[in-house]
């Protein structure tokens, strides 16, 4: 499989994140470029596939931001004001076209964790 997946788990209910906004850009030098906003499924994964995939999975800076505070909100979660963590950015690079980068959150109201997955 080529192009980028994600996965998003909540460490603490011990589920996935269920319908958490992400937010696809790509960095090139100062321009920070929206190319897509999804939606995490029951499973804490994006419908439809790889997020990035075919000719638009090309060579370079990437940045995918999840909307956790939104997310914990529509839980009824009590958060601090302003909360812990909001917008969790997370900025990698892709240096192989033909690889699969996959970038899981695990995260918590007050943490959070990420690594290239497969």
């Amino acid at each position: 499989m080529t192009g980028l997946t994600t996965h998003v788990l909540d460490t603490a209910l011990g589920r996935p994140a269920e319908a958490m906004a992400i937010d696809l850009y790509r960095l090139d030098g100062d321009m920070r470029r929206l190319l897509k906003r999804v939606e995490t499924n029951s499973d804490g994964r994006v419908d439809g596939g790889p997020i990035l995939i075919g000719e638009a999975f090309v060579r370079g800076t990437y940045e995918l931001v999840f909307h956790v505070g939104d997310y914990l909100r529509a839980l009824g979660s009590a958060l601090t004001d302003p909360p812990f963590l909001d917008l969790v950015p997370i900025r990698f690079g892709i240096a192989d076209e033909k690889g699969h980068y996959h970038v899981p959150l695990l995260i918590s109201a007050y943490g959070y964790s990420t690594y290239r997955g497969s």
